[in-house]
Protein backbone atom coordinates (compact mmCIF):
# COMPACT_ATOMS: atom_id res chain seq x y z
CA UNK A 1 0.00 0.00 0.00
CA UNK A 2 1.11 3.22 -0.81
CA UNK A 3 1.85 5.71 1.81
CA UNK A 4 0.22 9.36 1.58
CA UNK A 5 2.17 12.24 1.22
CA UNK A 6 2.70 14.46 3.83
CA UNK A 7 1.12 17.85 3.24
CA UNK A 8 3.85 20.65 2.02
CA UNK A 9 3.87 23.28 4.25
CA UNK A 10 3.65 26.87 3.07
CA UNK A 11 6.56 28.43 2.27
CA UNK A 12 7.56 30.64 4.46
CA UNK A 13 7.61 34.79 4.30
CA UNK A 14 10.39 36.90 5.49
CA UNK A 15 8.45 39.93 6.25
CA UNK A 16 11.62 42.20 7.54
CA UNK A 17 13.34 41.55 3.73
CA UNK A 18 9.95 42.27 1.91
CA UNK A 19 9.45 45.19 4.61
CA UNK A 20 13.13 46.60 3.77
CA UNK A 21 12.04 46.91 0.37
CA UNK A 22 9.63 49.91 1.22
CA UNK A 23 10.85 53.59 2.26
CA UNK A 24 7.38 54.59 3.79
CA UNK A 25 7.43 51.53 6.17
CA UNK A 26 10.54 53.35 7.97
CA UNK A 27 8.40 56.77 8.61
CA UNK A 28 7.66 55.08 11.98
CA UNK A 29 3.67 54.29 11.31
CA UNK A 30 2.17 51.20 11.49
CA UNK A 31 0.12 50.93 7.96
CA UNK A 32 -3.06 48.92 8.50
CA UNK A 33 -4.60 50.97 5.72
CA UNK A 34 -4.04 48.58 2.62
CA UNK A 35 -7.05 47.84 1.53
CA UNK A 36 -7.55 51.70 0.64
CA UNK A 37 -4.29 51.48 -1.37
CA UNK A 38 -0.84 49.71 -0.75
CA UNK A 39 2.54 51.53 0.33
CA UNK A 40 5.12 51.00 -2.65
CA UNK A 41 8.46 49.70 -3.11
CA UNK A 42 11.21 51.32 -3.67
CA UNK A 43 11.88 49.18 -7.02
CA UNK A 44 8.43 50.42 -8.40
CA UNK A 45 9.37 54.05 -7.96
CA UNK A 46 12.91 53.28 -9.76
CA UNK A 47 10.72 51.44 -12.45
CA UNK A 48 8.40 54.72 -12.92
CA UNK A 49 11.32 57.08 -13.12
CA UNK A 50 13.57 55.06 -15.44
CA UNK A 51 10.79 54.96 -17.86
CA UNK A 52 10.09 58.66 -17.69
CA UNK A 53 13.55 59.62 -18.05
CA UNK A 54 14.31 57.13 -20.82
CA UNK A 55 13.04 58.26 -24.38
CA UNK A 56 9.71 57.66 -24.79
CA UNK A 57 7.24 58.73 -27.63
CA UNK A 58 4.20 57.25 -29.27
CA UNK A 59 4.22 53.45 -29.47
CA UNK A 60 6.00 52.03 -32.94
CA UNK A 61 8.89 50.35 -33.77
CA UNK A 62 11.64 52.99 -35.85
CA UNK A 63 12.94 54.79 -33.01
CA UNK A 64 14.35 54.28 -29.93
CA UNK A 65 11.49 55.97 -28.04
CA UNK A 66 9.13 54.52 -30.08
CA UNK A 67 10.07 51.24 -29.16
CA UNK A 68 10.78 51.72 -25.17
CA UNK A 69 7.14 52.95 -25.23
CA UNK A 70 6.37 49.69 -26.85
CA UNK A 71 7.96 47.74 -24.28
CA UNK A 72 6.62 48.85 -21.76
CA UNK A 73 3.19 48.28 -23.06
CA UNK A 74 3.71 44.67 -23.72
CA UNK A 75 5.95 44.01 -20.31
CA UNK A 76 2.81 45.36 -18.54
CA UNK A 77 0.21 43.03 -20.62
CA UNK A 78 2.05 40.23 -19.96
CA UNK A 79 2.89 40.98 -16.10
CA UNK A 80 -0.60 41.31 -15.36
CA UNK A 81 -1.48 38.41 -17.71
CA UNK A 82 0.74 36.29 -15.23
CA UNK A 83 -0.96 38.03 -12.45
CA UNK A 84 -5.00 37.70 -13.24
CA UNK A 85 -3.92 33.94 -15.18
CA UNK A 86 -5.06 35.40 -18.22
CA UNK A 87 -3.87 35.78 -21.61
CA UNK A 88 -2.15 39.12 -21.89
CA UNK A 89 -3.82 39.84 -25.62
CA UNK A 90 -7.01 40.17 -23.10
CA UNK A 91 -5.41 42.63 -20.97
CA UNK A 92 -6.88 46.31 -20.69
CA UNK A 93 -5.16 48.89 -18.69
CA UNK A 94 -6.89 52.21 -17.69
CA UNK A 95 -7.61 55.09 -15.40
CA UNK A 96 -8.65 53.26 -12.64
CA UNK A 97 -10.75 50.29 -12.27
CA UNK A 98 -13.90 52.27 -11.85
CA UNK A 99 -13.48 54.03 -15.23
CA UNK A 100 -13.11 51.01 -16.78
CA UNK A 101 -16.06 49.19 -15.78
CA UNK A 102 -18.35 52.44 -16.44
CA UNK A 103 -16.93 52.11 -20.26
CA UNK A 104 -17.71 48.64 -20.64
CA UNK A 105 -21.12 48.65 -19.12
CA UNK A 106 -22.18 51.40 -21.62
CA UNK A 107 -20.56 48.99 -24.29
CA UNK A 108 -22.26 45.88 -22.90
CA UNK A 109 -25.51 47.54 -22.55
CA UNK A 110 -25.41 48.19 -26.22
CA UNK A 111 -26.92 45.39 -26.52
CA UNK A 112 -29.40 45.09 -23.59
CA UNK A 113 -33.16 46.29 -23.76
CA UNK A 114 -36.06 46.50 -21.95
CA UNK A 115 -36.94 42.64 -20.14
CA UNK A 116 -33.27 42.21 -19.60
CA UNK A 117 -31.62 41.66 -16.02
CA UNK A 118 -28.73 42.41 -14.81
CA UNK A 119 -27.27 40.82 -11.18
CA UNK A 120 -25.85 42.76 -8.69
CA UNK A 121 -24.83 42.12 -5.31
CA UNK A 122 -25.49 44.13 -2.05
CA UNK A 123 -21.43 42.77 -0.82
CA UNK A 124 -19.96 44.73 -3.50
CA UNK A 125 -17.99 48.19 -4.08
CA UNK A 126 -20.19 50.76 -5.75
CA UNK A 127 -17.41 50.73 -8.99
CA UNK A 128 -19.08 47.26 -9.51
CA UNK A 129 -22.67 48.27 -8.87
CA UNK A 130 -23.39 51.52 -9.74
CA UNK A 131 -22.04 51.07 -13.50
CA UNK A 132 -24.40 48.39 -13.82
CA UNK A 133 -27.46 49.88 -12.22
CA UNK A 134 -27.03 52.94 -14.81
CA UNK A 135 -26.49 51.35 -17.60
CA UNK A 136 -28.99 49.17 -17.25
CA UNK A 137 -31.66 52.31 -16.20
CA UNK A 138 -30.45 53.68 -19.72
CA UNK A 139 -31.85 51.38 -21.40
CA UNK A 140 -34.40 49.83 -20.18
CA UNK A 141 -32.99 46.75 -18.22
CA UNK A 142 -33.84 45.51 -14.99
CA UNK A 143 -31.48 44.73 -11.77
CA UNK A 144 -32.01 42.35 -9.54
CA UNK A 145 -30.17 42.48 -6.07
CA UNK A 146 -28.29 39.47 -4.52
CA UNK A 147 -28.42 39.88 -0.79
CA UNK A 148 -25.78 38.94 1.51
CA UNK A 149 -26.10 37.74 4.88
CA UNK A 150 -25.43 40.39 7.45
CA UNK A 151 -25.26 38.01 10.16
CA UNK A 152 -22.65 35.71 8.69
CA UNK A 153 -20.79 38.02 5.90
CA UNK A 154 -21.92 35.38 3.32
CA UNK A 155 -22.72 35.64 0.29
CA UNK A 156 -23.87 32.20 -0.81
CA UNK A 157 -24.03 30.97 -4.31
CA UNK A 158 -27.54 30.10 -3.85
CA UNK A 159 -28.18 34.02 -3.33
CA UNK A 160 -27.27 34.98 -6.66
CA UNK A 161 -28.56 31.64 -8.23
CA UNK A 162 -32.18 33.09 -6.63
CA UNK A 163 -32.34 35.85 -8.61
CA UNK A 164 -30.72 34.54 -11.88
CA UNK A 165 -32.62 33.49 -14.70
CA UNK A 166 -32.90 33.15 -18.18
CA UNK A 167 -33.10 37.24 -19.53
CA UNK A 168 -29.72 37.80 -17.62
CA UNK A 169 -27.51 39.21 -19.16
CA UNK A 170 -24.65 39.78 -16.65
CA UNK A 171 -23.68 39.13 -13.11
CA UNK A 172 -21.17 40.93 -11.18
CA UNK A 173 -20.15 39.78 -7.64
CA UNK A 174 -16.94 40.64 -5.96
CA UNK A 175 -13.84 38.25 -5.35
CA UNK A 176 -13.56 39.40 -1.92
CA UNK A 177 -15.61 42.37 -0.38
CA UNK A 178 -12.85 45.29 0.65
CA UNK A 179 -15.37 46.05 3.71
CA UNK A 180 -15.60 42.78 5.20
CA UNK A 181 -13.14 40.59 3.17
CA UNK A 182 -15.66 37.52 2.39
CA UNK A 183 -14.67 35.63 -0.59
CA UNK A 184 -17.88 34.21 -2.13
CA UNK A 185 -17.77 30.78 -3.73
CA UNK A 186 -16.79 32.34 -7.93
CA UNK A 187 -16.96 28.76 -9.64
CA UNK A 188 -20.32 27.78 -8.47
CA UNK A 189 -21.68 31.20 -9.30
CA UNK A 190 -20.09 31.04 -12.14
CA UNK A 191 -21.90 28.06 -12.84
CA UNK A 192 -24.73 29.35 -12.30
CA UNK A 193 -24.25 32.63 -14.22
CA UNK A 194 -23.29 30.59 -17.47
CA UNK A 195 -26.13 28.14 -17.20
CA UNK A 196 -28.25 31.07 -18.12
CA UNK A 197 -26.28 32.36 -20.78
CA UNK A 198 -24.83 35.47 -18.70
CA UNK A 199 -21.61 36.89 -18.35
CA UNK A 200 -19.56 37.22 -14.80
CA UNK A 201 -17.78 39.97 -14.32
CA UNK A 202 -15.42 39.72 -11.38
CA UNK A 203 -13.86 42.70 -9.33
CA UNK A 204 -10.88 41.13 -7.82
CA UNK A 205 -9.30 44.59 -6.67
CA UNK A 206 -9.34 43.50 -3.00
CA UNK A 207 -8.04 39.84 -3.48
CA UNK A 208 -5.12 40.59 -5.57
CA UNK A 209 -3.38 41.45 -2.61
CA UNK A 210 -3.96 38.31 -0.70
CA UNK A 211 -4.17 35.61 -2.74
CA UNK A 212 -3.52 34.38 -6.14
CA UNK A 213 -5.90 35.81 -9.28
CA UNK A 214 -7.19 33.03 -11.88
CA UNK A 215 -9.48 34.16 -14.28
CA UNK A 216 -10.26 30.86 -15.86
CA UNK A 217 -11.02 28.87 -12.72
CA UNK A 218 -13.19 31.54 -11.37
CA UNK A 219 -14.95 31.40 -14.10
CA UNK A 220 -14.59 34.88 -14.98
CA UNK A 221 -15.33 35.88 -18.16
CA UNK A 222 -14.35 39.87 -17.28
CA UNK A 223 -11.71 40.11 -14.36
CA UNK A 224 -10.85 43.56 -12.98
CA UNK A 225 -8.06 44.72 -10.89
CA UNK A 226 -5.99 47.74 -9.03
CA UNK A 227 -2.64 47.58 -9.29
CA UNK A 228 -2.00 50.16 -6.47
CA UNK A 229 -3.91 47.87 -4.20
CA UNK A 230 -0.77 45.97 -5.01
CA UNK A 231 2.53 47.85 -4.44
CA UNK A 232 1.62 49.45 -7.94
CA UNK A 233 0.95 53.21 -9.25
CA UNK A 234 -3.06 54.33 -9.22
CA UNK A 235 -4.49 52.85 -12.82
CA UNK A 236 -7.03 50.07 -13.11
CA UNK A 237 -6.52 46.45 -15.27
CA UNK A 238 -9.57 44.68 -16.83
CA UNK A 239 -9.13 41.13 -18.54
CA UNK A 240 -11.30 38.45 -20.46
CA UNK A 241 -10.32 36.06 -23.22
CA UNK A 242 -9.60 38.37 -26.73
CA UNK A 243 -12.05 36.91 -28.70
CA UNK A 244 -14.81 38.24 -26.07
CA UNK A 245 -13.50 41.41 -26.27
CA UNK A 246 -13.20 41.22 -30.55
CA UNK A 247 -16.90 40.85 -30.22
CA UNK A 248 -17.60 44.27 -28.19
CA UNK A 249 -17.34 47.30 -29.64
CA UNK A 250 -16.62 50.84 -27.11
CA UNK A 251 -17.06 54.02 -28.45
CA UNK A 252 -13.64 55.18 -29.60
CA UNK A 253 -11.68 57.78 -31.84
CA UNK A 254 -12.53 56.89 -35.51
CA UNK A 255 -8.41 56.98 -36.18
CA UNK A 256 -7.03 54.79 -33.34
CA UNK A 257 -6.40 51.16 -33.48
CA UNK A 258 -9.46 49.02 -33.84
CA UNK A 259 -7.39 45.74 -32.18
CA UNK A 260 -7.80 44.12 -29.73
CA UNK A 261 -7.20 45.32 -26.44
CA UNK A 262 -6.12 48.54 -27.49
CA UNK A 263 -9.60 49.67 -28.56
CA UNK A 264 -10.79 49.67 -25.26
CA UNK A 265 -8.12 52.17 -24.00
CA UNK A 266 -8.77 55.49 -24.59
CA UNK A 267 -5.73 58.14 -25.43
CA UNK A 268 -2.19 57.46 -25.28
CA UNK A 269 -1.23 54.88 -22.85
CA UNK A 270 0.53 56.11 -19.30
CA UNK A 271 4.13 54.32 -19.91
CA UNK A 272 5.92 55.04 -16.43
CA UNK A 273 2.74 53.27 -15.24
CA UNK A 274 3.13 50.29 -17.00
CA UNK A 275 6.48 50.24 -16.26
CA UNK A 276 5.68 50.49 -12.36
CA UNK A 277 2.95 47.61 -12.71
CA UNK A 278 5.34 45.33 -13.67
CA UNK A 279 8.07 46.24 -11.56
CA UNK A 280 5.10 45.39 -8.39
CA UNK A 281 4.29 42.25 -9.94
CA UNK A 282 7.88 41.07 -10.19
CA UNK A 283 8.16 42.49 -6.34
CA UNK A 284 5.35 40.06 -5.62
CA UNK A 285 6.84 37.34 -7.58
CA UNK A 286 9.90 37.46 -6.05
CA UNK A 287 8.82 37.59 -2.10
CA UNK A 288 9.69 34.02 -1.95
CA UNK A 289 13.06 33.35 -3.74
CA UNK A 290 12.87 30.68 -6.51
CA UNK A 291 12.76 29.83 -10.01
CA UNK A 292 10.27 29.20 -12.38
CA UNK A 293 7.93 31.08 -14.66
CA UNK A 294 6.58 34.17 -13.56
CA UNK A 295 3.25 32.63 -12.44
CA UNK A 296 4.71 29.82 -10.50
CA UNK A 297 6.61 31.96 -8.40
CA UNK A 298 3.19 34.51 -8.19
CA UNK A 299 1.85 31.19 -7.11
CA UNK A 300 4.70 30.14 -4.84
CA UNK A 301 4.83 33.61 -3.20
CA UNK A 302 1.01 34.84 -2.72
CA UNK A 303 0.58 31.11 -0.77
CA UNK A 304 3.29 32.49 1.54
CA UNK A 305 1.50 35.85 1.73
CA UNK A 306 -1.43 34.04 2.55
CA UNK A 307 -0.18 31.96 5.69
CA UNK A 308 1.64 35.00 7.14
CA UNK A 309 -1.63 37.13 6.73
CA UNK A 310 -3.76 33.98 8.27
CA UNK A 311 -1.35 33.90 11.56
CA UNK A 312 -1.55 37.55 11.83
CA UNK A 313 -5.39 37.60 11.44
CA UNK A 314 -6.02 34.55 13.76
CA UNK A 315 -4.12 36.16 16.48
CA UNK A 316 -5.87 40.01 15.70
CA UNK A 317 -9.17 38.12 15.52
CA UNK A 318 -8.94 36.28 19.41
CA UNK A 319 -7.41 39.61 21.06
CA UNK A 320 -9.73 42.42 19.28
CA UNK A 321 -13.11 40.13 20.88
CA UNK A 322 -11.19 40.71 24.76
CA UNK A 323 -11.81 44.38 23.95
CA UNK A 324 -14.93 46.16 25.77
CA UNK A 325 -17.84 46.44 23.12
CA UNK A 326 -16.00 45.40 20.26
CA UNK A 327 -18.42 43.91 17.41
CA UNK A 328 -16.32 42.66 14.62
CA UNK A 329 -18.09 42.64 11.06
CA UNK A 330 -16.17 40.27 9.19
CA UNK A 331 -17.11 37.10 9.92
CA UNK A 332 -17.40 34.70 6.98
CA UNK A 333 -15.38 31.60 6.67
CA UNK A 334 -13.54 32.25 3.75
CA UNK A 335 -12.57 36.10 3.78
CA UNK A 336 -9.31 38.10 3.28
CA UNK A 337 -7.69 39.74 6.52
CA UNK A 338 -9.57 42.90 6.27
CA UNK A 339 -11.20 43.60 9.63
CA UNK A 340 -14.43 45.87 9.77
CA UNK A 341 -14.86 46.48 13.67
CA UNK A 342 -17.18 48.96 15.54
CA UNK A 343 -16.78 49.88 19.21
CA UNK A 344 -20.12 50.11 21.40
CA UNK A 345 -20.10 54.38 22.63
CA UNK A 346 -17.37 55.15 20.39
CA UNK A 347 -17.51 57.11 17.25
CA UNK A 348 -14.99 55.32 14.20
CA UNK A 349 -13.83 57.79 13.24
CA UNK A 350 -13.06 59.12 16.29
CA UNK A 351 -11.34 55.75 17.25
CA UNK A 352 -9.26 56.31 13.81
CA UNK A 353 -8.05 59.83 15.06
CA UNK A 354 -6.64 58.58 17.82
CA UNK A 355 -5.04 55.48 16.85
CA UNK A 356 -3.58 58.52 13.84
CA UNK A 357 -2.21 60.31 16.81
CA UNK A 358 -0.23 57.16 18.16
CA UNK A 359 0.99 56.62 14.68
CA UNK A 360 -0.96 53.84 13.85
CA UNK A 361 -3.64 54.30 10.73
CA UNK A 362 -6.34 52.32 10.21
CA UNK A 363 -9.00 54.57 8.58
CA UNK A 364 -12.77 54.70 9.19
CA UNK A 365 -15.88 54.87 7.21
CA UNK A 366 -17.56 52.90 4.30
CA UNK A 367 -15.09 52.48 1.81
CA UNK A 368 -17.53 52.61 -1.23
CA UNK A 369 -18.91 49.62 -0.10
CA UNK A 370 -21.94 51.74 0.32
CA UNK A 371 -24.77 49.10 0.03
CA UNK A 372 -22.78 46.47 2.46
CA UNK A 373 -22.60 49.00 4.87
CA UNK A 374 -26.11 49.80 5.43
CA UNK A 375 -26.76 45.74 4.75
CA UNK A 376 -25.03 46.01 8.50
CA UNK A 377 -27.09 48.52 9.88
CA UNK A 378 -24.06 50.70 10.09
CA UNK A 379 -25.79 52.97 7.72
CA UNK A 380 -23.47 55.32 5.55
CA UNK A 381 -21.23 55.71 8.96
CA UNK A 382 -19.38 52.47 8.50
CA UNK A 383 -16.81 51.35 11.27
CA UNK A 384 -12.94 51.39 11.87
CA UNK A 385 -11.46 49.15 8.98
CA UNK A 386 -8.14 47.17 9.91
CA UNK A 387 -6.60 45.72 7.10
CA UNK A 388 -3.58 43.23 7.26
CA UNK A 389 -1.28 43.46 4.34
CA UNK A 390 1.89 41.06 3.53
CA UNK A 391 4.38 43.53 5.22
CA UNK A 392 2.50 43.63 8.44
CA UNK A 393 4.91 42.48 10.82
CA UNK A 394 3.72 41.79 15.10
CA UNK A 395 5.24 44.53 16.21
CA UNK A 396 2.58 46.76 13.98
CA UNK A 397 0.21 44.12 15.57
CA UNK A 398 0.96 45.03 19.30
CA UNK A 399 0.71 48.55 18.23
CA UNK A 400 -2.61 48.79 17.07
CA UNK A 401 -3.93 46.37 20.21
CA UNK A 402 -1.86 48.54 22.49
CA UNK A 403 -3.78 52.17 21.33
CA UNK A 404 -7.16 50.04 20.71
CA UNK A 405 -6.76 49.44 24.48
CA UNK A 406 -6.00 53.33 25.32
CA UNK A 407 -8.86 54.46 23.28
CA UNK A 408 -11.83 51.63 23.40
CA UNK A 409 -10.20 50.01 26.78
CA UNK A 410 -11.08 53.07 29.46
Amino acid sequence: MQATPEPQAAPTLDVEALRAQFPALQGGAAHFDGPGGSQVPQAVADAISRQLTSPMSTRGEVTAAERNSDAAVRSARQALGDLMGTDPRGVVFGRSMTALTFELARTLAKHWGPGDEVVVSRLDHDANIRPWLLAAEQVGATVRWAEFDPTTGELPAEAVGAVVGDRTRLVAVTAASNLIGTKPDLPAIAALAHDRGALLFVDAVHLAPHGLVDRVAMGADLVACSPYKFFGPHCGALAAAPELLESLHPDKLVPSSDAVPERFELGTLPYESMAGVTAAIDVIAGIVPGDGSRRERLTTSLAAVAAHELQLREELESRLAELPGATVHSRAEERTPTFLVTFEGHDSKDVSRQLAARGVNAPAGHFYALEASRALGLGDTGGLRIGLASYTDTDDLERLLAGLGEVVGR
